[in-house]
């Protein structure tokens, strides 16, 4: 029984058949292929992203943005980096801030409004918005009168169109009925709430205690009041999963039928993010549970009647996701998949990653620095990067794969004034072990990706990514003159 209606034009064949496939063949793939790969929310990756790109550099981004406004017609995108968390989550690798003191986003807001002001002088007031997104962080950390402040300053400064997604980060813990007014109120007509996983054992493990009720009484509230969208953040391969506690998670996640689901693989990166060094190690579920959760979870889902996205996205077939993707509208974006593949995204805040034509563009890590930056006037961009006419291509390449799992290289050659077969051979020879696995077809005019190979979009990806040729997926840590190891930049991409 499934827990909405699919519609009539969805083919059944794109989804239903996609993954009747075994365990044991995640394994088997998950083996031979599974590798540390980026998830490309951009190309190139932020990795790649210097200090000798600055705040001039992006000026100048804006000012062309500006230039050619007029004759693109193309809406933007609005990101706004909320850090300030209550609790410390152990699995957490965002930028944040952990502190009680509520009284810590004053100053925050204002410096928001401040750099909203000045990027609106460079790229001109008003420019047509039909995405927001709130992340963090926890966005109701914020008081109610500071979060009527931040979206006051952004309809000062951007035209929000009527029909505009309007999302939001929740945290069930910290969402209580006034604030979802308060959001609905604003403008919010879709919210993303963080679960991760409903089982009291891992909960405790993570250091995230959050009740199956408080959830439901968020998803019930929030439909209340008129948002049309709402999405649900799972992750396996936490400690103590098993595949019987992670499928109860989803008999519950599957009652409050939410349009989209995120499950995302846990990546224990202990040396990049120090919280998770609370995590008890041999707690951990092994390479083959964690690729049995993972299985059961696609099977269950797709089963219910979900379209699967790919890699960790999954959505309702009357979704805004589903649909873009059905219209080759979908993109990209550091949210992870996202519609409105034309739009150019500002972000504000700390950390936050702005993109912006041929550039990206990234602010200060560091609360104090971004606020000293702001304070003086100036924009806060800490590092970025400029495209070369090869990244544009490979973006788009890359982009295409990843949203719409198959490309056409004579109509892609052609768009971009190239030989596909010729610019693109050590790559098409790349793809053969790929292609013999079942994962990706190559034809005389197509690549297509497979319903299995979905599961590893990343990895074939990684076939066209000539950064990552050059310098490696991993980089030796030196220690008295020695290589005594080596330590992934990269979550692993199953």
């Amino acid at each position: 029984m499934f827990p909405f209606a699919k519609p009539a034009d969805v083919p059944p064949a794109a989804n239903d058949a996609a993954f009747r496939w075994s365990a044991p063949q995640v394994r088997a793939l998950a083996q031979r292929f599974d590798a540390h790969g980026p998830r490309y929310t951009s190309y190139p990756t932020a990795d790649r992203f210097h200090t000798g790109f600055g705040n001039a550099d992006y000026v100048e981004a804006l000012h062309r943005r500006a230039a050619i406004a007029p004759v693109l017609h193309a809406p933007l995108s609005l990101y706004m980096h909320l850090p300030f968390c209550a609790n410390l989550c152990y699995y957490c690798g965002c930028n944040k801030v952990i502190t009680k003191d509520r009284s810590r986003s004053a100053r925050y807001v204002r410096t928001l409004a401040r750099e909203m002001a000045t990027v609106a002088q460079h790229i001109g007031p008003l420019r047509r918005v039909t995405q927001l997104h709130w992340g963090g962080g926890t966005p109701t950390f914020l008081a109610h009168d500071e979060m009527r402040a931040v979206m006051a300053a952004t309809r000062e400064h951007f035209d929000l169109t009527r029909d505009a997604e309007i999302s939001v980060e929740l945290d069930p813990r910290h969402a209580d009925d006034a604030t979802l007014e308060v959001l609905a109120g604003i403008g919010f007509n879709r919210a993303s709430l963080g679960i991760q996983d409903f089982d009291p054992e891992v909960q405790h493990a993570v250091h995230r205690i959050q009740s199956v009720e408080e959830t439901r009484r968020v998803v019930d509230t929030a439909r209340r009041l008129g948002f049309e969208s709402i999405s649900f953040d799972l992750i396996y391969g936490l400690p103590h999963q098993r595949t019987e506690t992670f499928n109860a998670t989803l008999d519950r996640v599957l009652e409050m039928a939410p349009d989209r689901l995120s499950v995302y693989s846990y990546a224990h990166l202990p040396h990049l993010f120090k919280p998770q060094r609370r995590i008890d190690l041999l707690a951990l579920p092994t390479a083959d549970e964690k690729l049995d959760l993972l299985a059961m979870t696609v099977e269950r889902l797709v089963a219910e009647g979900y379209v699967y996205i790919g890699m960790d996205h999954f959505a309702r077939p009357d979704d805004a996701l589903a649909i873009a993707q059905r219209e080759g509208r979908l993109q990209r974006n550091f949210q992870g998949y996202s519609t409105h593949a034309d739009c150019d995204m500002l972000a504000f805040g700390v950390s936050a990653i702005s993109r912006v034509g041929d550039v990206y563009a990234q602010n200060e890590k560091d609360l104090d620095a971004y606020y000293a930056r702001i304070d003086a006037g100036e924009l806060a961009v800490l590092r970025g990067m400029s495209l070369t006419p090869d990244d544009h291509v490979r973006r788009a390449l890359i982009g295409e794969l990843m949203c719409g799992f198959e490309l056409n290289m004579r109509s892609f050659g052609a768009r971009h004034g190239l030989d596909f077969k010729r610019t693109f051979a050590d790559e098409l020879r790349a793809l053969a072990p790929l292609e013999e696995a079942g994962l990706v077809r190559v034809g005389d005019e197509r690549i297509v990706i497979t319903p299995q190979g979905r599961l590893l979009v990343r990895r074939i990806a990684m076939v066209f990514d000539s950064h990552l040729r050059q310098a490696g997926t991993e980089r030796a840590v030196e220690a008295g003159g020695k290589p005594v190891g080596f330590v992934p930049r990269y979550s692993k991409v199953v």
